[in-house]
């Protein structure tokens, strides 16, 4: 049983009804894409909604009889919103036909890992360089099964300004120091330095809470899972249409990348509300928009 079924609201869910489930999907499936895989089989994934943007997908084979071979499931959410314009690189998991996307995002710090959801579009375009240098960057989304609701950080305008345009400033830094600029990478070292001093001082009577807005960092061994802190942007209650569990959808916003969240309603920790902090941790998906 995969770990975030619960997420999309299939908390309770017995093994015998999960494949009857999928027996479903793969008979009326709600959308179909087939293209050939890295074996020259035809791989197709079958999904299914149970609410808006969230839902599961099943990945195999067609077989000569025109039968379709399961290999297996997972649990998704789908995002609406462009988070981030970085050349996204994709690789395959050893032990069967998923995919990982990688890029690196300057706003977060971090290589961003994530799994890869439109294999299919992936799988049709990767031998034409063409539609590959054409990607137009990543629409991303989790999925959470531990999450806590905080309150927001009591900021006024001018230090509103005043952060992104120092946000602004480190990612230059960044970038230049991406191509070799020393005095770039010098400034960086310099920056860490006094930041660390600012926290080491700040942290012996403050929470450290109250002093980080937000964060993103990787979180136990496996690369597509991070831990994160992030402002809510937005929130809707969703229910699953076939366990009746509500699940909540929240944007938010974190280390200035914008991408939404699922959580089961159970797993949630706090009412969520625009301008509140998100706390959890979330296993990242995404999906590169190949143009047409």
């Amino acid at each position: 049983m995969h770990k975030f079924l619960r997420a999309v609201g299939l908390s309770d869910i017995k093994k015998e009804e999960l494949e009857k489930i999928c027996k479903d999907i793969e008979e009326k499936p709600d959308t179909i894409k087939v293209a050939e895989d890295s074996e020259g089989n035809e791989f197709a994934e079958l999904c299914h909604q149970f609410g808006d943007f969230f839902g599961l997908t099943l990945r195999g084979t067609y077989r000569e009889d025109d039968t379709f071979e399961m290999d297996y499931y997972y649990p998704y959410f789908f995002g609406t919103m462009l988070s981030t314009r970085e050349q996204a690189e994709v690789e395959k998991h050893a032990e069967k036909e998923s995919y990982a996307g990688i890029c690196d995002e300057v706003r977060l710090g971090v290589t961003l890992i994530f799994y890869l959801q439109n294999v299919a579009d992936y799988l049709s375009v990767k031998n034409n360089k063409f539609y590959m240098s054409q990607a137009n960057g990543t629409v991303l989304a989790a999925l959470s099964t531990e999450g806590k609701i905080l309150l927001p950080i009591n900021k006024d305008e001018h230090k509103q300004k005043l952060t992104e345009q120092t946000m602004n400033e480190r990612n230059g830094l960044i970038a230049a120091a991406r191509k070799g600029d020393e005095d770039a990478i010098e400034n960086l070292t310099l920056e860490d330095i006094d930041t660390y001093s600012l926290l080491s001082r700040r942290v012996q009577h403050e929470d450290i809470l109250s002093i980080v807005d937000s964060y993103f960092m990787p979180y136990g061994i496996e690369s597509d899972q991070y831990s994160i802190l992030g402002e809510i942007m937005d929130c809707r209650l969703l229910q699953n249409s076939y366990t009746e569990e509500n699940v909540y959808a929240i944007d938010i916003k974190c280390n200035d990348v914008e991408f939404p969240i699922c959580i089961n309603q159970k797993d949630l920790i706090g009412e969520p509300a625009v301008g509140r902090r998100f706390k959890g941790n979330i296993w990242l998906q995404g999906s590169i928009n190949y143009r047409d």
